[in-house]
């Protein structure tokens, strides 16, 4: 009786994804804030406009290079890790050749397979080395392209959220139309960025997507409230 091949789905860009959900998201959140906080200060649109392109274009750099930074120490950290274990293999190889039985061990595996395994892993040092990154430390190589990726995706989808926001205030020149406006729209923008986002990362993307328009609008609401207080 012929057979349906079976095929998995499994979801393999979680770092492009990670980029982007930190960078829209703060792209959406933080210029919303300051839109709405200016909005309850100031009675011109150009003022919102010009304040929230100057906080896009600096948020997104600030953003970029917290990514490009953060994705360098990863691969520095698994350098350094790697020439460690390197050191380790050559300098106490019986303690070594004793944590890659003791891993085989976790998993259920009989004493006689785990001699077996163990020989053949320590056999060679790069093996050996590969096997301990991964089950000993959990770290996989990172990709050397990475930083500058990461970089890239980060600003980009920072300055798509930031533009969400402001973009009301460009048909408006009543800073309170402007701000209605800014409201549904950047909401609508959260609550479908929260439902995506839930899709990709969760099995509940509908309590993602409230909870994102949950974050976003707390802290509009607050950035409008302290500046009419202040004002």
């Amino acid at each position: 009786m012929p057979q349906t091949p079976h095929v998995e789905k499994h979801f393999t860009s979680s770092e492009a994804v990670r980029d982007i959900v930190i960078g829209m998201s703060d792209g959406l959140t933080v210029p919303f804030a300051l839109a709405a906080g200016l909005s309850g200060a100031v009675d011109a649109s150009n003022i919102v406009i010009t304040a929230g392109l100057a906080e896009v274009a600096a948020g997104s750099i600030a953003m970029g290079l917290g990514g490009y930074l953060a994705a360098k120490t990863d691969a520095e950290h698994f350098v350094a890790e790697r020439e460690r274990e390197y050191r380790e293999i050559k300098e106490v190889p019986d303690f070594e050749i004793q944590e890659v039985a003791d891993i085989l061990r976790s998993y259920g595996l009989g004493e006689d397979i785990v001699t077996t395994v163990t020989k053949s892993i320590c056999a060679d040092e790069k093996r050996w080395v590969d096997f301990m990154m991964r089950f000993e430390l959990g770290l996989e190589e990172p990709d050397p392209k990475r930083a500058g990726r990461s970089a890239l995706t980060i600003a980009l989808s920072y300055i798509a959220g930031g533009m969400i926001p402001l973009a009301p205030y460009f048909f408006f020149t009543s800073v309170r139309t402007g701000l209605m406006g800014s409201v549904v729209i950047t909401l609508l923008a959260l609550f479908v960025f929260g439902y995506v986002k839930g899709r990709f990362t969760t099995t509940y993307p509908l309590r993602s997507a409230w909870q994102t328009v949950f974050v976003g609008g707390l802290a509009a609401s607050a950035a409008f409230l302290i500046a009419k207080w202040i004002g």
